[in-house]
């Protein structure tokens, strides 16, 4: 069973986790200011707006450095391994994973080339699978559209300022003081109101209702695939 293979998984990054702890500081992404305004940009041709959620596929994974993150998301169900928040400007997104703390990195040219963001990303050699749109279609004002989105980047922001640890226990979505990357964009839209923990998509399977994953926010929400992807007859 994939699902509880992730509880081995979890372990194993709880042990890689512990020690990236001790990273130097000259590995550390450096954080930009507090976070203001609603910024826009294209990856790869997407769209994303502040807040948006950027899927990615482990799949094509082939270097050393990447081989457990592709083993990673062998194990999560679904064709969405990685979830990771736009929060702009620029290019400039939040996510938890490979370096095992929350990170900011840059989207940069308009291109993931995950290759090229290994410095700041660690080595989760993904794929651009789509993106995710949570705001969508909830007919929402301008200003409270807004003034969510701008909540959901700052509270990532402060994640990665904090340089809050990896979470590799999968279970224990509700906690604050380590996170997953789906984890971290369930937790920051649950304080506005917005559950992604949906259960859509994904095996019903007891002990495992309060893992956030990806691909249910995936299946939950107005999305859009990136090119190299051909939709599903599913969707």
């Amino acid at each position: 069973m994939r699902y509880y293979n992730l509880f081995s998984i979890g372990l194993m990054s709880f042990v890689v986790c512990l020690s990236a702890a001790g990273c130097s500081k000259s590995q550390e992404v450096a954080q930009g200011p507090e976070f203001a305004g609603i910024h826009t940009y294209k990856i790869d041709g997407l769209t994303v707006r502040t807040g948006d959620l950027i899927c990615t596929n482990t799949g094509g994974q082939s270097l050393p450095g990447g081989l457990f993150w592709k083993f990673f998301g062998q194990l999560i169900y679904g064709d969405v391994d990685h979830i990771a928040v736009y929060v702009g400007p620029g290019g400039r997104c939040v996510e938890a994973g490979a370096k095992y703390r929350v990170v900011t990195f840059d989207v940069s040219e308009n291109t993931w080339d995950a290759v090229k963001m290994t410095d700041t990303r660690g080595y989760i050699l993904d794929n651009l699978y789509g993106v995710v749109y949570p705001l969508a279609g909830r007919s929402l004002t301008r200003k409270e559209e807004d003034r969510i989105r701008e909540n959901v980047a700052r509270y990532c922001l402060r994640q990665a300022e904090a340089k809050k640890l990896y979470n590799p226990i999968f279970t224990d979505s509700k906690t604050e003081n380590s996170f997953y990357c789906s984890q971290l964009a369930y937790k920051a839209y649950l304080k506005e109101g917005i559950d992604l923990n949906t259960n859509k998509g994904v095996p019903d399977v007891p002990g495992t209702e309060s893992i956030v994953f990806p691909q249910e926010i995936w299946m939950g929400f107005e999305h859009k695939k990136a090119a190299g992807f051909a939709e599903s007859e599913e969707e």
